[in-house]
């Protein structure tokens, strides 16, 4: 199995253009090409996803790509725009709040592509999550960062850069923001242990960054925001260490009194294996439920943030790939809504085309289908697996 990391080196050049999806990386490949426009029309019928899951007490959404970063433009997409306000309750940006794209220099503070995607979320009666104030990854922090005159206190100095900018994001958005990725992948999946940036490093330990980070965002929101730390440790086989690191974060953070309020499951799932009996994805049931048990036995809340499916152990053919992604999807939904803790759903974009996992080729070339709607913005079963997984799961207090 090619873990994350490996698949984050291997897609930089549709996250070069998209300065990393949540869940994306940058490398060298070419970027996506988007689909070819439709006339804009309401999509077909399908069950309305979050609908349904107001029903229950939940929420559905989806990330977007802004107007101003093409290729991976779906909010200047008219088709793809009218899906995301027929289906979705709240949206987040793919890249458009990340540090290094509100300043690109040490000068330099830019809101407005974010503000043009909350404009249209509010347009449209629709959420917008805040993601993410702080990429724990040197290659994810701004670059000027390593040229920064940090003052004669290095540590004073940067102490005062990041309650700047986490102030000044949070501030800037206010209420009209109530959840926030505060801390992105903090933890190294192949050891489990933190990374160290230059802020860590700075500081003296990832901890005092990711403390500081809380902090700082907790007194810059207004009452009752939810703050997030966010990360990709999955079900699959193969991912003990990072699980085993996310939760001795968590915990130290709980230990230390860090105002932290959820979980953030990335869930990038990945089907690199077959298992005969189901024939769909395997993965490990007894360990990850090992894992969210311990998360919210700390009293933390859940999130599905990125929900999207690699599809590398599947066949080709269309029909028998797409069962088998929604048969997946809807194994891990249906383990996911038996936790009362999570409320809120969302897909790291609709459209298949779109996807930042059409920059990491199959190996047989095929386009992959990781997302609700294919290319022809028609749903797929995995649309019909998340809204039958809503369905099926009990109503939130």
């Amino acid at each position: 199995m090619i873990d994350r990391r490996s698949v984050i080196a291997m897609a930089a050049g549709l996250l070069t253009a998209s300065c990393g999806g949540g869940g994306s990386g940058s490398g060298g490949t070419a970027p996506v090409t988007p689909p070819t426009p439709v006339p804009v029309t309401p999509p077909p019928p399908a069950a309305k996803l979050n609908a349904l899951a107001a029903e229950k007490g939940m929420r559905f959404g989806t990330a977007i790509g802004g107007r101003r970063n093409p290729p991976i433009s779906t909010l200047g997409d008219a088709s793809y725009r009218a899906i995301v306000v027929q289906q979705c309750g709240l949206i987040v940006p793919e890249n458009e709040l990340k540090w290094q794209s509100i300043s690109p220099d040490a000068r330099t503070v830019d809101f407005s592509a974010a503000d043009d995607m909350l404009a249209f979320a509010t347009e449209n009666g629709l959420a917008m999550r805040g993601h993410n104030l702080i990429w724990h990854q040197d290659r994810w922090l701004p670059s000027w960062l390593g040229s920064y005159d940090f003052g004669a206190d290095v540590a004073a100095g940067t102490r005062q850069l990041i309650i700047d900018h986490i102030t000044g994001v949070v501030g800037h958005y206010g209420s009209k923001i109530r959840s926030w990725d505060v801390i992105n992948e903090a933890v190294d999946p192949g050891t489990g242990n933190l990374y160290e940036t230059r802020l860590s490093r700075n500081l003296g330990s990832p901890e005092a960054v990711i403390d500081l980070a809380f902090a700082t965002a907790r007194a810059a929101a207004p009452d009752g925001t939810q703050l997030v730390y966010n990360d990709y440790a999955s079900w699959e086989t193969g991912n003990d260490a990072h699980r085993a690191g996310v939760l001795r974060l968590l915990t130290g953070m709980k230990a230390r009194g860090v105002p932290i309020d959820a979980y953030g499951v990335q869930s990038h799932l990945g089907i690199y294996s077959i298992d005969p009996t189901t024939g769909t994805g395997r993965y490990e049931d007894g360990p990850w439920r090992a894992f969210l048990d311990a998360i919210v036995a700390l009293g933390l809340d859940l999130i599905v943030t990125e929900l999207d499916v690699r599809d590398d152990a599947l066949p080709g053919d269309v029909a028998s790939r797409d069962d088998a992604i929604a048969k997946y999807v809807r194994a891990y939904l249906t383990l996911m809504f038996g936790y009362p803790q999570l409320r809120d759903v969302l897909v790291w974009g609709m459209v298949d085309p779109y996807s930042w996992l059409q920059s990491i080729p199959r190996s047989d070339g095929l386009a992959r289908r990781p997302n609700p709607y294919d290319g022809a913005y028609l749903p797929k079963p995995m649309q019909t697996a998340i809204g039958d997984a809503f369905t099926a799961t009990t109503k939130r207090a």
